[in-house]
């Protein structure tokens, strides 16, 4: 029964736990960004939001290079303290300006990648990543 109570969390598991979650999550948020990427390629006007007053292109430019190559470089683990946050940018903005006026449902996906990637920048990658590797050398 004291197995059920327990709150230790063995570094083993929470490694794995780390990988899990950190290839996950980045999958999913490259699947954003890979559709992103291919309506840039497309050569067609590129018509996006623009919170900040950068323009729309480089708004658009911007997104892509979190939900793309950020998420690349999460997935691996390498140097993903720093790649979480433009991630965690995008998605602050896109609950904050984006959908602003939506219901709960509609901003309740990037406020859960936002708590994802939030975790990963307190965490790290953990034990199974390249950042691992760099780290021993």
């Amino acid at each position: 029964m004291k197995k059920i109570y327990n709150t230790d969390l063995p570094e083993k598991y929470g490694h794995v736990a780390l990988l899990f979650f950190r290839v996950i999550a980045a999958g999913f948020m490259l699947t954003h960004g890979i559709q992103k990427l291919q309506r840039l390629l497309s050569g067609d006007e590129i018509k996006f939001a623009d919170p900040y007053g950068l323009g729309p292109a480089t708004s658009f430019v911007l997104v892509i290079f979190a939900e793309f190559f950020c998420s690349i470089l999460v997935s691996l683990g390498l140097l993903t303290r720093l790649a979480v946050i433009p991630i965690m940018i995008t998605m602050a903005t896109a609950v904050i300006f984006a959908h602003a006026d939506d219901p709960f449902g509609v901003k309740e996906k990037p406020l859960l990648f936002l708590l994802i990637f939030a975790l990963l920048l307190v965490f790290g990658s953990g034990r199974y990543s390249v950042d691992r590797i760099l780290e021993s050398r």
